[in-house]
């Protein structure tokens, strides 16, 4: 007689001595509403999924890092074995275990232990600030990925956050020939511009809709090839599918109320591929790549620093809107960077 043995699966880990984390608008929500989609905190819950770290100590097995590399943290860990994770969606699986989501805690802490292969090793000229952006700016591949943005295309762009900000970037990079960035305050449409923004347009609450329509295609002088929404507002995903080229693409990225009013039937009249992205898969390299390569600039995004001691002042400066992105140093700024920056 046989007996089946079943033996946990262990897949090996690191702990990292956490360097830098960055607050994130949905960090904001929990914290202000306690929700950020369909996800609910229920219990107290540590922050942070934007981050960069130290490897302090190898679990076993541990073969692609050593004690000492500084890594960017891929903050979602899959179960490895269904479906979506057989089928390259990982980010779809259903039993991951992401930062900062409930009911997962982040990696706002001094040390933090994660999959050893969801941790990416910094070439030494790229800072630990830099590594934290990877996550935020593999937001922006993915959907720019799943826009289809191809050399010579023209770009509209809704919401002028680090987001927003960050697609307009990564589009450039792949190739885009024309990028439109939005916003309703001017300061963040003047920091667009010295991204490399194209055009702006200032959106104000009065504005007729058909006339903001009108207004995207001639200061793109053609209509958007793709069109991403970065905030979630209801207005903003109304113009993302009525500014949009027959045949485009209009990729939703912003998180916004569970039930919206759209204009689907303009859409699909004109073949307008609506698609939406959640999160990113398989893109932390490709933006490791961009940042280190020289492609994508991240640095200017980041405004604002403070010590791990002054959370709470990072956060309420956050929740103001004075900055693009609030970085959180857990340990000194540049300690762990080989050159300076």
């Amino acid at each position: 007689m046989f007996s089946l043995m079943f033996f946990p699966v262990y897949f090996p880990e690191v702990l990292l001595r956490m360097d830098c984390v960055g607050i994130c608008g949905s960090d904001v929500h929990y914290w202000q509403s306690g929700a950020c989609g369909p996800f609910l905190v229920k219990e107290p819950m540590i922050m942070g999924h934007e981050a960069s770290g130290v490897v302090a100590k190898l679990g076993a097995k541990v073969k692609s890092l050593k004690v000492g590399d500084r890594v960017a943290i891929e903050p979602g860990v899959p179960c490895r074995y269904c479906e979506f994770c057989k089928t390259g969606r990982y980010h779809l699986c259903p039993d991951i275990i992401f930062c900062a989501t409930p009911p997962c805690h982040g990696n706002l802490v001094r040390y933090y232990k994660h999959a050893a292969d969801f941790c990416y090793k910094l070439p030494d000229h790229v800072s630990m600030e830099e590594g934290a952006l990877l996550e935020p700016l593999s937001v922006a591949v993915h959907a720019c990925r799943r826009g289809g943005v191809t050399a010579g295309d023209n770009v509209l762009v809704l919401g002028a956050g680090p987001i927003g900000l960050l697609l307009m970037l990564t589009a450039k990079a792949m190739g885009a020939n024309k990028v439109l960035i939005t916003d309703i305050l001017e300061s963040r449409l003047e920091f667009a511009k010295k991204l490399g923004a194209d055009s702006t347009l200032l959106v104000c609450r009065e504005d007729n809709e058909a006339g903001l329509v009108a207004r995207v295609h001639a200061l793109l002088g053609a209509h958007p090839d793709v069109s991403f929404d970065a905030s979630g507002a209801n207005a903003s995903v109304r113009l993302c599918l009525l500014a949009t080229k027959s045949g485009g693409v209009a990729v939703l990225v912003g998180m916004g109320a569970p039930e919206q009013t759209v204009p689907l039937a303009a859409a699909l009249t004109r073949e307008v591929d609506v698609r939406g992205i959640f999160r990113y898969v398989n893109e932390y390299p490709i933006a490791l790549n961009m940042v280190a390569n020289g492609h994508i600039n991240v640095k200017p995004l980041v405004t604002h620093h403070f010590d791990i001691e002054q959370t709470l002042e990072a956060y309420e400066t956050m929740l103001r809107g004075d900055g693009i992105k609030v970085m959180i140093h857990v340990q000194p700024r540049d300690a762990n960077n080989p050159v300076k920056f």
